[in-house]
This record gives C-alpha cells, sequence and structure tokens, in this order.
C-alpha cells in the first residue's frame, strides 16, 4: 500500500460582524461558534498527539475572538439573553423569541426537553396570534429558562462534561434562578479567554500549523480584477467599469500577515485564499510577501491540467496520482505551492457523514482514505488534502460531531500506513513536486466567481463597492496634493479601513439566489454601513442609493393603486377624513424587533395626483415618530431623470426643505415643492419638474436618514412604481 500524507485543514472563519459607526456586534455568531466549536476542535487533538492538523484563522475572526476575550464587547443579543426576567419589555421578549430558536433543532434544541417545550409553546402561539399574544403566554420562569437554554445550546461538549458550572446547568436542564443565569454570563465571559490561548499552546507544541486568509475574507482574483470572474464562466456579469485594485489585494495579504504574527508568535507559512479563490495575479502577491503554500479545490486543479477526478464505485479519482500530489506554480522570479482538497471526502464530512453513526462514519473514511493507498501506486507518498469549514458542519452531528472526530483520530493514529500532517510538514515530505507557470482562476464552489458574481445583486453590490473606492482614492490624492481641506491621514486611514471590510466576501454570498438566511436584512444592512462609513470618515455625505436594501426580499403587507383624484391641504396633518381618501397605498407589516434587520421607523406610504401636483404622505410609526430627533426625509421621484425632495426635521419639527433635479439644488422650491410635518409628512411636486409626455409611469421612493447614515426606506425591495395616465387617476401620459 503507498504511504498516504494526510492533511486535514480546518478553516475557521466569520465576517466582522461590528457596526462600524456604533461598534455594536450586529449577529452574535462569532461568540456563539467559539464557545461551541473554535476551542472543542483543537483541544480534542489533546487525545491524538500522533494526528497533526492544520487551521486556518481568518483574521477578521480572530480580532472579533480578541475583544469577546477581553470582555470589552456591547453584542444586543449577549445583553438580552443575560437581563433580569423583571427588566424585560415587550420588544426584548419578542427578540428573544427571534434569537433563541436560531439553532439546530435535531441535535441542538431537542437536547433539552424543557428547550423543546419553549420551543412548541412559542410556536403554536405564532401560528394562533401575533409576538405580543406569545410573551404574555409565558411566564417569568419560562423567560428564564429560555435565555439560560440559548446559551447553553452553544456550549462546547468539553465544557458541557467537564466544566463545573455549565455541566450542572445543563444537567439541571429547567427552573433556572438567576443567580444561576449570571453563573452562565460570567462562564462565558472567562471561556471567551481559552480560545485563543489553546490555539496558541497546540501551535507551540507542533501539532498544528496555523495559516491565515486575507485579512477581511476578501475574493483576492476580483478585487485584483473584476473581469477575471469571465474567465471561467464568459456570461458572467461584471461592474462597468471594472473593479481593479491589486493593491487592496497586496493589503489584505500584508495585513494578515503582520496581525498573525503579532497574535500568534511567528508568521503564517501559507494562505487559504478566501473561498479557495485563485488567480495567478492574486498568488504572485502571496509569495512576493513570503507564503510557501495556499490550497484550494480540485476543481481548480482540474482547469489547470484539463485533466478530470470522477470516482468509481469506491470513491477513487481517475488521474489521482495527479490530485493527490502538491503542485508547484512558478510566477516569474517567485514560486508558491498548491494543495488541492479532495472535494469528494471533504464533502462527506461536512454533509454525509452527520446522518450517520459516529464510529460507522470514522470507519468509512478510513476505509476510503486506505483503498486510496492500495489503488494508486505512485512510488511516493499519496498528500490526500481534506479541507472544510471547521465550525458549520458540527451543528448537524450530535454531540458536535466528537464521537466522529475522535473515532476517526483514533484509526488515523494507529494506521502505520497513514500520516496526519499539517501542510507545511506535507511539504517537506513530498518529494519533487511538479510545476506549472499558471493557474486556473477560479473558486472552490463548482470552479469559478458565479457565487460572487454571477447575479444583478452581486454587481450592484460590487458598483456600489467601486463607487466608495473610488471616492476614497479621490480624497487620499488631495491629501498627496496638499489641497488645504482634503481629509487628514486619520480620517483616511479609518476609511480605507471600511473598505478592506467591504471587500470581504460574505456580503455577495447572501446577495443573488443561492444562499439565504434569517439574517439576510441584516447582512445588507451591515454592508451598507461599511460602505457608508467610507463617506462619513472623509466628511461627506452617502449617497441615497446606500439607504437602498441590495437584497431584494418584498416585505409582506398592502399594495393599491389610486381609486380617485386628490385634493390635499399640505400641512402635515389629516385635515380630514376624506383628504386622503383615494390615495394609493404601500402599507407593509413590520413587526420584527429592533435587533432584527434594521429598526422600523417608516410605516405607511400614501400618493395621489390632482391637475398639478403629485402628492405624498408618509407615516411614520407613532412610537417612532415621538424618537425622531434631527433627521431627513428623502423622497426621490424617477421618470428617466431623478427629483429628489430633501425635508429636514430638527427635534422633531420642520425646520427646512430644498429639491434636487439632476444633483443640482433648485432656487424657489417653495413655487414646485410644499412640505410640512407634523403627525404625518406631506409633500406636493408640480408636475412643472417633469417632463412626462410618452411615460407611463414613474418610480417613487422614501428614505430617512440620521446623523448620515440610512436609516429606513420605502419600499424596502426598491422603488414603487407609480403608473400614469387618467385611467390610473393620474397624471395624462
Amino acid at each position: 500500500m503507498n504511504r498516504i500524507h494526510l492533511i486535514l485543514l480546518w478553516h475557521m472563519h466569520q465576517p466582522q460582524y461590528r457596526d462600524p459607526s456604533s461598534g455594536r456586534y450586529v449577529l452574535p455568531w462569532t461568540r456563539l461558534h467559539a464557545l461551541k466549536d473554535y476551542y472543542g476542535m483543537v483541544r480534542v487533538l489533546r487525545e491524538f498527539p500522533g494526528v497533526h492538523a492544520t487551521f486556518n484563522l481568518v483574521p477578521s475572526l480572530v480580532m472579533q475572538l480578541e475583544e469577546y476575550a477581553s470582555g470589552q464587547f456591547s453584542e444586543p443579543w449577549f445583553d438580552l439573553a443575560f437581563r433580569p426576567v423583571e427588566h424585560l419589555d415587550d420588544e426584548d421578549k419578542a427578540e428573544i423569541l427571534i434569537r433563541a430558536f436560531q439553532v439546530n433543532r435535531d441535535t441542538l434544541l431537542r437536547r433539552w426537553p424543557r428547550f423543546v417545550e419553549l420551543f412548541e409553546r412559542a410556536r403554536t402561539a405564532r401560528e394562533s396570534s401575533d409576538a405580543a399574544t406569545q410573551a404574555v403566554a409565558f411566564a417569568e420562569r419560562d423567560w428564564r429558562d429560555l435565555q439560560v437554554l440559548s446559551q447553553l445550546a452553544w456550549m462546547d461538549e468539553e465544557w458541557l462534561a467537564n466544566d463545573p458550572v455549565v455541566s450542572r446547568l445543563a444537567t439541571k436542564g429547567a427552573n433556572f434562578t438567576e443567580e444561576e443565569k449570571w453563573e452562565l454570563r460570567a462562564k462565558q465571559l472567562e471561556l471567551l479567554g481559552e480560545v485563543l490561548l489553546e490555539y496558541r499552546r497546540a501551535a507551540q507544541s507542533g501539532q498544528i500549523e496555523l495559516s491565515t486568509t486575507p485579512f477581511y475574507h476578501p475574493i483576492l482574483p476580483l478585487v485584483c480584477d473584476s473581469e477575471i470572474a469571465r474567465v471561467s464562466n464568459a456570461s458572467t456579469p461584471t461592474p462597468q467599469p471594472p473593479f481593479r485594485h491589486p493593491e487592496d489585494a497586496r493589503e489584505q495579504l500584508a495585513r494578515a500577515r503582520q496581525f498573525h504574527e503579532r497574535v500568534f508568535g511567528a508568521p503564517p507559512a501559507g494562505v487559504w485564499p478566501s473561498e479557495g479563490s485563485v488567480s495567478d495575479e492574486a498568488l504572485r502577491i502571496a509569495a512576493e510577501l513570503g507564503f510557501r503554500w495556499f490550497g484550494t479545490d480540485e476543481g481548480v486543479l482540474g482547469h489547470t491540467l484539463s485533466a478530470g477526478f470522477g470516482r468509481d464505485a469506491a470513491g477513487v479519482p481517475a488521474n489521482a496520482d495527479r490530485l493527490y500530489a502538491p503542485l508547484r506554480l512558478k510566477l516569474g522570479a517567485r514560486e508558491i505551492t498548491g494543495f488541492f482538497r479532495d472535494h469528494y471526502l471533504s464533502d462527506l464530512i461536512g454533509f454525509v457523514y452527520s446522518r450517520m453513526n459516529g464510529a460507522a462514519a470514522a470507519e468509512d473514511l478510513h476505509r476510503r482514505l486506505r483503498a486510496i493507498g492500495e489503488r494508486v501506486q505512485t512510488g511516493r507518498p499519496l498528500t490526500v488534502s481534506i479541507f472544510l469549514d471547521g465550525e458549520n458542519a458540527w451543528e448537524y452531528y450530535p454531540g458536535a460531531g466528537r464521537e466522529f472526530l475522535r473515532e476517526f483520530y483514533r484509526r488515523i493514529e494507529s494506521d502505520p500506513d497513514i500520516r496526519a500532517l499539517t501542510v507545511s510538514e506535507a511539504l517537506e515530505q513530498a518529494g519533487e513536486i511538479a510545476t506549472t507557470q499558471h493557474i486556473f482562476p477560479a473558486s472552490w464552489i463548482n470552479a469559478n466567481f458565479d457565487v460572487w458574481m454571477g447575479h444583478p445583486e452581486d454587481v450592484k453590490a460590487w458598483e456600489l463597492l467601486r463607487n466608495a473606492r473610488d471616492f476614497y482614492a479621490a480624497a487620499a490624492e488631495q491629501r498627496a496634493r496638499g489641497i488645504s481641506d482634503a481629509p487628514s491621514e486619520t480620517q483616511l486611514a479609518a476609511a480605507y479601513e471600511s473598505v478592506l471590510a467591504a471587500e470581504g466576501s460574505d456580503w455577495c454570498w447572501w446577495y443573488g439566489p443561492e444562499h439565504s438566511t434569517a439574517n439576510d436584512a441584516e447582512f445588507d444592512a451591515l454592508y451598507r454601513k461599511h460602505l457608508t462609513e467610507i463617506y462619513l470618515q472623509l466628511g461627506a455625505e452617502a449617497p441615497d442609493e446606500l439607504a437602498e436594501p441590495i437584497k431584494r426580499q418584498p416585505e409582506r403587507g398592502v399594495i393599491s393603486p389610486p381609486a380617485s383624484l386628490l385634493r390635499v391641504t399640505v400641512d402635515g396633518r389629516e385635515t380630514s377624513y376624506f383628504e386622503w381618501l383615494g390615495a394609493g397605498l404601500y402599507s407593509v407589516d413590520r413587526s420584527g424587533a429592533a435587533m432584527h434587520g434594521r429598526v422600523h421607523t417608516l410605516h405607511i406610504l400614501n400618493y395621489g395626483f390632482d391637475a398639478d401636483f403629485l402628492y405624498i404622505r408618509v407615516d411614520p410609526f407613532e412610537e417612532a415618530r415621538h424618537e425622531l430627533g434631527d433627521c431627513e426625509f428623502r423622497i426621490t421621484v424617477r421618470n428617466g431623470d431623478e427629483v429628489r425632495i430633501v425635508v429636514r426635521i430638527e427635534n422633531g419639527a420642520l425646520a427646512g426643505y430644498l429639491v434636487e433635479s439632476k444633483d443640482v439644488c433648485l432656487l424657489g422650491p417653495d413655487e414646485m415643492v410644499g412640505a410640512a410635518f407634523d403627525k404625518i409628512l406631506e409633500i406636493s411636486v408640480s408636475r412643472k419638474l417633469f417632463p412626462f409626455e410618452g411615460r407611463k409611469s414613474i418610480s417613487l421612493g422614501v428614505a430617512l436618514w440620521e446623523g448620515g447614515l440610512p436609516i429606513d426606506v420605502l419600499p424596502a425591495e426598491g422603488f414603487l412604481e407609480v403608473k400614469l395616465g387618467e385611467e390610473n387617476f393620474a397624471w395624462p401620459i
């Protein structure tokens, strides 16, 4: 049997969830996975000293782990999960019902009968009534148990079994006290500090190697040149003009190396490019910075070598001698060596073995590895690479997959024909390595970049990024030329940080049809906040389009066209019942709580016409209206050209308004536009502002801005189409 050098690379990644303006963590996944996966995945290797592995830690994740370990972080769900029950209001309780059950029901929730009971009661209430009634249905002890169980579900198996506090509470399972809840809070803070320490210990012992990824997990080939996406898929839509910033790719890699060395004491030898995405240009930069190896998928190798890796009945690939060997890429005077994941074996762990008994799954994987060694004879060790996500898969395994991992590690450690090595160890022991001067540009998903550049939502996201990046570049040029009112170096540095964060791959992962989550709206809003922050840091106002969601998810609600012409008095009040009777209506159900997505302020949009004016009415939620401070309503009407009415509110009262057309502020707006704000916002817009002849419709949108940030928008899914013509009770065409 041929000896096998087995490379296990566990990729640990979360995007930067911290809001750049508030510093608050919008989503809790870094903390929760730190408590459930990041520690335990490396800790279990202590039991198997003969098994070496590689852990790829993304800097944007490690940066967050450091902040959580310090205890100096702001995360609303953490605060809410441990808040005394008597201090919970209705909004808090609605949020708990959203957050607490965002767990795998089969493996995490069903572990505790009390958790299941609460879930079923909440579901029954939700199906029969609204969130407010659900809150009434739970007694104080129900809320307290739900808070504690929602946190216990994310504790690592090691701590559930052996930590005095965690194991005691897990065994109790119900009827928790406020004191016990506070104990769990203190324990979480303590255990968060153990995560990075465990990685340092394992790395110093030589059992694991730590590699890195470009700092904010960008798709480096697309950052270098977005047009590269057309090589793997000629029909891929791309932003025009293209996004081309190889200097940013270099910065993302350089920062990753520097940060890694600061945290772990030595620079990384290897890089797992975000999503296994590679190109000659991206890897040349990596090699120039000192990286010795990279990892990607067999699909990239297949296209590079024009070779296929179809499996036989036993799962052994064709051209196995080429798949199970590193490949050296020579790029001018630089070189870097690639390792290529066995897609089939990696996906068995990621998607199949969770449905099997842990011991049986481990035996199957071990058997497949031995079959490769027995069937593929090359006279040299076979380098078999299993690379996959090191966190998400375990939610689907009983006991977070620990039985499977222990059984598999035990079999590998005792098998004399298989050695589990780090990537650098495998590189040193690989012997003679074949070389190439070109690699096919692609990611690990379908050997193309379609997930990040294959849908109009993706293209829109890249266009907004390109525009913001260009704005930053212009500001930096002003500074370099010594212009007196140019932004300071501090401002430029802060803006560039937001540029790099916005280049991360995670935002476009959720755009388009391929992926969706309950947190889509929050990802979308956070991406646009990073872009907004670029403008704000440079002392400028962000463009209105950053108020518009990119992810198009229509809100539930009522849409109806006008039913009659209107007679409106623009005074900010509903002068009479008949004033807006017959108006067009856009009204949506926005019952989500404040932390879930954005804070909703806008409730109803009415519109209609008389012979000379378009009338627009915006109703904020009653409770939100009382909280309005200094803000702006921006009403945009499009009919080919664009007219924007900006209404300024100060201390809850109208402070003035202006009209912008083709980005030029119009003088004497009172002749064309009227505006008033009291309990509602009312606006009149003269048809003289628009050349409507020959047009069948216009588009209407309302955005609310506060402190230079987009706060809310109607409609959420884009502009509302308003049909023209007398048959639609509108201006004649």
